[in-house]
């Protein structure tokens, strides 16, 4: 009895059924349409001319930029583009979004805004004044 009662105990303390997995992350929610895109997925020889040059096809852009290193001046591996309107930049992620650009597979997105700052919070009660001494530290 006391036996059985050990097996038990032991399959209980290694059992996983007690614990649940956990849960996978939220994706980001989708951004809503606007003229700006996010690209993913570049080659660290993209420049900026070359991913103007690929989504020029597909409308008129105002703005295009592919994001550097400091050091070495290569694609940190993603960019943004900014259309004049909302319907071409919808035809610039239907034309590009999977497609190939200087042998990589690029991914195009609607560009989210970015959070505003987060303000650190402190938890410490507020800060006292302190009256300077009434003797000059040092005098006898």
């Amino acid at each position: 009895m006391a036996a059985a009662a050990a097996r038990s105990g032991s399959r209980r303390l290694f059992s996983i059924s007690a614990f649940a997995p956990p849960k996978p992350p939220m994706p980001p929610p989708k951004a809503d349409p606007s003229s700006n895109l996010f690209v993913s997925g570049l080659s660290k020889r993209t420049t900026t001319d070359g991913l103007k040059g690929a989504f020029a096809k597909f409308g008129e852009i105002i703005h295009a930029k592919v994001i550097t290193d400091r050091v070495t001046g290569f694609s940190k591996g993603f960019g943004f583009v900014r259309y004049a309107t909302v319907e071409d930049a919808a035809k610039g992620i239907e034309g590009m979004d999977g497609k190939f650009l200087d042998g990589w597979v690029i991914f195009a997105e609607y560009a989210r805004d970015r959070p505003p700052p987060q303000q650190p919070e402190t938890n410490s009660p507020q800060q006292q004044s302190w009256d300077p001494p009434s003797t000059s530290w040092g005098a006898q």
